[in-house]
């Protein structure tokens, strides 16, 4: 039987994206992307506080020592609690027609973020890693020629990383060393068909189990590293962006939603009971791993 999800924040966000348990605030930190803002929300789905970033925003990443690193349409920018924002690199504000999207930091602390077109367009979007400290950032470009970039995640272990192309409509599994960040060939994990939506954000549990948002298709889906379908989270609204585990034993399934016309509840929070736990999520760290 599919796992019900109940509607924690009715937020109406117009792409509620990027879910993530930040540890050091206790609380899950989201972002509405077209909007601009960055959500902190308490286990029960209330929200603590909201930031207003003035750009378009694709997801907020924990970072050591507090605050969050953000994924903006043009580059990376930190954001303090006091709401103070610092842009650290502008990687390619000449081109308007791209932006940022999904971002996750793998088992050191390394940031890794993948980009779009905003018409959603094939083939120039790219995976990047954000290497460096704050007497020099560099974007390094891991894979180019993307359809759109998605969600990306790690293995318990860290030796697999895995990352959608949404026009590729599967999810890829690398090899990974997570000492020196070197990514393998890909392999397929699962591939989604039409008919069930497009795969968008995912996260991975303490299992090795890769929970997979199915956009346009109202579900999240749970994939064993072999690539068997394994588990189903249903909701009841049919934009589904983004899961993440949370919640003081991380055992709580958080879903992000966009917003979608007659959809009650599109755009909202929500959160499912899934029986398993998830990974505490790694803060960025910058200068903290070999690059």
């Amino acid at each position: 039987m599919p796992i019900e999800a109940q509607l924690l924040d009715d937020a109406g966000a117009t792409v509620g994206e990027g879910p993530v348990w930040d540890q050091a605030e206790g609380a899950l930190v989201w972002v509405d992307i077209l909007a601009g803002k960055v959500h902190l929300s308490e286990a029960d789905g209330r929200r603590r506080r909201s930031f207003d970033v003035g750009t378009h925003v694709g997801d907020a990443l924990p970072a050591e020592g507090g605050g969050w690193l953000l994924v903006t349409s043009d580059g990376f920018s930190q954001l303090r609690a006091d709401g103070t924002l610092t842009v650290l690199l502008d990687v390619h504000s000449a081109d308007p027609h791209l932006r940022f999207n999904d971002a996750c930091c793998d088992p050191a602390g390394r940031a890794f973020a993948g980009t779009m077109r905003y018409d959603e367009g094939p083939g120039e979007a790219t995976l990047y890693r954000l290497d460096g400290e704050p007497t020099g950032w560099r974007a390094v470009a891991l894979i180019e020629g993307v359809g759109l970039c998605n969600g990306i995640g790690w293995s318990p272990e860290g030796t697999t990383m895995y990352f959608v192309d949404t026009l590729s409509r599967q999810v890829d599994a690398h090899p990974y060393d997570p000492e020196t960040a070197q990514m393998g060939p890909a392999r397929p994990l699962c591939e989604i068909d039409a008919s069930d939506g497009s795969p968008d954000g995912l996260c991975v549990d303490s299992e090795g189990g890769v929970w997979v948002a199915l956009y346009g298709g109202g579900q999240v889906r749970r994939y064993l590293p072999d690539g068997r379908l394994d588990e189903v989270v249903r909701l009841p609204v049919s934009k589904v962006t983004c899961p993440a585990f949370g919640g003081e034993h991380l055992n709580r399934l958080y879903v992000t939603s966009a917003r979608a016309e007659g959809e009650p509840g599109s755009g909202g929070l929500w959160a499912a009971a899934p029986g398993v736990s998830g990974l505490p999520a790694t803060p960025w760290r910058p200068g903290g791993a070999s690059q």
